[in-house]
């Protein structure tokens, strides 16, 4: 017998002693496994915690309970019906959605906007659904872990490998989708449990196309700019989520088979006035873009960003870039500590390397900066107001110079101010109306009734209404739009 067998055997063993195959409750195939159902339960009450403090539950305790109900309905149709589903409206503009193990099951307050019946949102619930009830995380976390076991470096996404915490790496697959074939796998299964609901299945096909209609438009528009097409929508990271292709029509083909002729929910009316007056875009409690302006009325703060810039508005940190990437300014709240002056919190945050220091105050606000020194050196500077302190950080990449964009960091920095009162209205969002279409009317006469340049309205009001790029409604139809 050859080492190498020797080596496989023992491995085989090894493999054996840890973790074994077992049944997936979905598929009926024989999966390798290394954690139990309690062991599953367990990742996904501890996941949802740190999911609690990350991400901001939607307040509106109505629509809540509507998607806990549609949830439920769905999961009270799939092959682990005994589980306890909780399902959240995360309140943030992201199109996304996805699932922790043991039936914790999140959708963004940004993908409702765009779904258009009952029917899809049970598809969306029904595909992260079908991730629980075929176990992906477990079945991805089994086999990270023998990788791990094998001392074998592995690379999710961006060069993660086998020693870095697998935990981080799980919650990064939970968040931005499991690749091709299980998306696929749970299009399938979550098909199978609308048909069994008695929601219209071929609403799963429907949703993927509402997705597929923001990859095109971010693709037009970066053509239009002049820029390279970022990933975009629905597990759009890893872009792993099929097109509306022969694949998905082969794996929805049995539900509509399951189906029949019997009758099928849509449930749009419905679903549209739960959504009716939800805002679209950013909300109040995470303050509100307005062109180049940020507006936060709670925390009362406004600030602004050169001409051209993106603004980010994530619930950690706000963050300003350039147009080509290659420079960023993020400003995040942080804990005051005691009696420290602001120059005196950055000295102990960058440990004493700081140079160019500069103190001052602006409107009222007393604010401390310098540069910390590196490759490249790093723009800091920490505002307080009242009892909160808003910390800046501005770095560059690639062939960049902290002295290119400097200027324009100080610009943001210094733009900080407390909000007037006549600017309390900026710092409200946009909502969502749902209008009845009369006969004659056009997108674009939707449009001209919007804040904003009218294309922008006209292409807005085409994706949330799946009418993307040229389609217009017709009479009688309940069309969303931006108010």
């Amino acid at each position: 017998m050859s080492l190498r067998s020797i080596g496989i055997l023992a491995l085989l063993a090894l493999l054996s002693a840890l973790g074994g195959c077992a049944t997936n409750p979905a598929t009926g195939k024989s999966d390798f496994v290394m954690m139990s159902e309690q062991s599953e339960l367990e990742m996904g009450q501890k996941y949802s915690q740190e999911i609690a403090q990350q991400y901001p539950r939607y307040a509106d305790g109505k629509l809540q309970a509507y998607v806990q109900q549609v949830g439920e309905r769905v999961a009270r149709a799939s092959d682990r019906p005994n589980l306890q589903y909780h399902f959240t409206v995360i309140d943030t503009p992201d199109i996304n959605a996805f699932a922790l193990p043991g039936g914790y099951i999140y959708i963004h307050r940004g993908l409702m906007a765009y779904l258009g019946s009952e029917a899809e949102l049970a598809a969306v619930l029904g595909h992260e659904v079908g991730h629980v009830t075929a176990r992906h995380s477990v079945r991805q976390q089994s086999q990270s872990s023998a990788w791990g076991i094998l001392g074998q470096a592995v690379a999710i996404g961006t060069g993660v490998g086998a020693a870095a915490d697998l935990t981080n790496v799980l919650g990064t697959a939970f968040v931005r989708g499991y690749g091709r074939d299980m998306e696929l796998e749970a299009d399938g299964l979550g098909a199978k449990y609308l048909a069994r609901a008695g929601y219209d299945p071929t609403a799963m096909i429907q949703v993927v196309r509402v997705l597929k209609n923001q990859e095109d438009f971010a693709r037009d528009e970066a053509a239009r700019k002049g820029q390279a097409a970022q990933p975009v929508g629905y597990h759009g990271l890893f872009d792993t989520h099929p097109d509306n292709d022969q694949r998905l029509k082969q794996v929805v083909g049995p539900a509509q088979a399951l189906a029949g002729n019997g009758q099928q929910e849509v449930g749009a009316e419905r679903y549209l006035k739960a959504i009716d007056g939800m805002p679209f875009g950013d909300s109040a409690s995470s303050g509100v873009r307005r062109g180049q302006s940020f507006y936060h009325s709670e925390l009362d703060f406004t600030l602004t960003y050169p001409a051209g810039w993106g603004i980010l508005n994530q619930p950690s940190a706000l963050v300003g870039f350039t147009a080509d990437q290659q420079a960023y300014i993020g400003m995040k709240l942080v804990q005051r500590e005691g009696q420290l002056t602001p120059a005196e919190y950055l000295r102990k945050g960058t440990g004493g390397r700081l140079s160019n220091e500069e103190s001052f105050q602006q409107a009222g606000l007393q604010v401390a900066t310098g540069v910390v020194p590196g490759s490249p050196a790093r723009r800091v500077a920490v505002v307080y107001q009242k009892d909160r302190a808003y910390l800046f950080v501005g770095a560059v990449k690639g062939r960049a110079s902290l002295e290119s964009v400097d200027d324009q960091f100080m610009q943001v920095i210094r733009s900080f101010r407390p909000m007037r009162a006549d600017e309390q209205k900026y710092a409200q969002p946009r909502r969502i109306a749902v209008v009845q279409v009369k006969s004659g009317q056009t997108v674009e006469q939707f449009a001209k009734a919007e804040s904003g340049p009218e294309t922008d309205s006209i292409n807005r009001i085409r994706l949330l209404n799946d009418l993307y790029p040229t389609g217009q409604p017709k009479a009688g139809d309940w069309l969303k739009v931006v108010r």
